[in-house]
């Protein structure tokens, strides 16, 4: 058995196809135990390390990182027996292709089948040296034999290309500025006319058109009192590709990319807004700051956002559920999709079974998410089975936005940004904490009035946490 194992790239799940080498961890030789991180590779889901299927001796690395290498392609080569003696040689048959060279002057050197450095006979590959002297094919007609063909002569190197000199312009005997002058003014001869007609002295111009020679608009211009126009100042072209930048679309970027055109085009998009005064759920989160248990925990409006969505999607399941052509697929649990920006890209990942969450568990499960999400580590089973999310684009500043909705979801609700704004209550303008809730939905499944009341509902919520979480449970 051979003591050489070829580690290739393994399949990720998913129906994943190729993966980016993001990055080695290992180095040629050096000695590598069992289960150690290999390499970091980026597929469309997200950023994995590779464990060693073997302990030994990395002996040979085959791609560089930010090279693209599909499933089941071979990416190192490990020695799982780096303490016994070195390999033996390659015998005479592993160099089939490489024969000794025929005596010297059979074949001209650097030819196919010729003598290489070392005594070997360079060869393409399936094919044996050339022992014969090369001959000239007879032309036609020629029924004579044909002596072997003299070596070949360099041919000697071309002489470089010298433009031309342009021809000298002709001006005419009695044209301005041609008597005695040392240098004759660049115009056409339409344009000396004009200045001969008019009086105009050529030598006195600085001329505006191409490598500047004097137009018809310069004499007309001294003619009518105009100054003498300047020299133009050159005009330096930059390549546009000089100022572009390229970045290709491919890992999580593409995936996403792919996923959005697919429920854009495919799913029939609503989107509906609701503004909600989030003064006593803002109060709420500064209360459960206070409480002992909960001073470790990291606790944002999100939370609360997201209790609310769960608890309203209890009350209206039909907007958990999936369109699968010739029937609906109502599901009674919730994977709640988190939207995640990150440095590779927009990410999904979602917390299985959210719905049966406590509130501080739910804390817990969002910290866990977005930190592993913004390291990069995301598996790409949080990624998938998702059924409902929520997109923050309040903590960019945002106030709302139209979302679209993840593949096979049905509905997405976009958080906007919390602000101080004038608000109506309690029969006065007051300083109230007031954002904007945006919730697209697949209208094949969901109607107007059951969209309406879901966001209603999640709005209910915010305005009111502690009344609504006893009314509805």
């Amino acid at each position: 058995m051979s003591r050489i194992k070829v580690f290739n790239l393994p399949d990720l799940g998913e129906g994943l196809t190729e993966g980016e080498i993001l990055k080695w961890l290992v180095q040629v030789g050096e000695e590598i135990e069992l289960n150690q991180p290999l390499v970091e590779v980026e597929t469309a889901k997200a950023a994995v390390e590779i464990p060693a299927k073997w302990a030994g001796k990395v002996v040979e690395i085959h791609h560089a990182e930010g090279t693209t290498v599909e499933v089941g392609a071979p990416i190192v080569a490990i020695d799982t027996d780096p303490s016994a003696a070195d390999a033996p040689t390659p015998s005479a048959a592993s160099l089939a292709a490489v024969e000794v060279a025929p005596a010297e002057g059979a074949v001209e050197p650097g030819l196919i089948g010729g003598p290489a450095p070392g005594g070997r006979t360079a060869v393409l590959v399936g094919y044996g040296p050339k022992t014969v002297a090369a001959k000239r094919r007879p032309r036609k007609g020629d029924g004579a034999p044909v002596a072997a063909a003299p070596a070949p002569v360099a041919a000697p190197a071309p002489a470089p290309v010298v433009p031309a000199p342009a021809p000298p312009v002709e001006v005419p005997a009695d044209a301005p500025g041609a008597g005695g002058r040392d240098q004759v003014a660049l115009a056409k001869p339409p344009v000396r006319k004009l200045a001969k007609d008019l009086g105009v002295d050529l030598g006195t111009l600085v001329g505006s058109g191409p490598q500047g020679s004097i137009t018809r608009d310069d004499v007309l211009a001294v003619r009518n009192g105009g100054a003498v126009a300047p020299a133009a100042a050159p005009v330096v072209a930059i390549p546009a590709g000089a100022r572009e930048q390229r970045i290709p679309v491919k890992g999580v970027r593409k995936l996403t990319a792919e996923n959005m055109v697919a429920s854009a085009f495919t799913a029939p998009h609503v989107t509906v807004f609701l503004t909600v005064d989030m003064t006593r759920t803002m109060q709420a989160i500064e209360r459960l700051r206070a409480l002992p248990d909960w001073r470790e925990v990291r606790i944002s409006p999100l939370l609360l956002v997201a209790k609310a969505i769960l608890l309203a999607a209890k009350r209206h399941p039909m907007v958990n559920s999936t369109w699968a052509g010739d029937e609906i697929i109502v599901k009674d649990y919730v994977n709640l999709g988190i939207a995640a920006a990150t440095e590779r890209g927009l990410i999904v990942p979602n917390i299985k079974d959210a719905g049966r969450l406590s509130l501080r568990e739910l804390a817990d499960a969002m910290t866990a998410l977005v930190q592993t999400a913004k390291s990069g580590k995301t598996p790409p089973a949080d990624m998938s089975g998702g059924t409902l999310t929520i997109t923050n684009v309040g903590v960019f500043g945002v106030d709302a936005g139209t979302p679209i909705l993840p593949p096979g979801e049905s509905a997405i609700i976009a958080f906007g940004a919390v602000r101080d704004t004038p608000w109506v209550h309690e029969g006065e303008i007051k300083i109230r904490q007031v954002t904007q809730l945006a919730m697209s939905f697949d209208h094949r499944i969901i109607d107007g009035e059951l969209g309406a009341k879901f966001l209603r509902d999640v709005g209910a919520f915010l305005t009111d946490p502690e009344a609504t979480l006893l009314a509805w449970t």
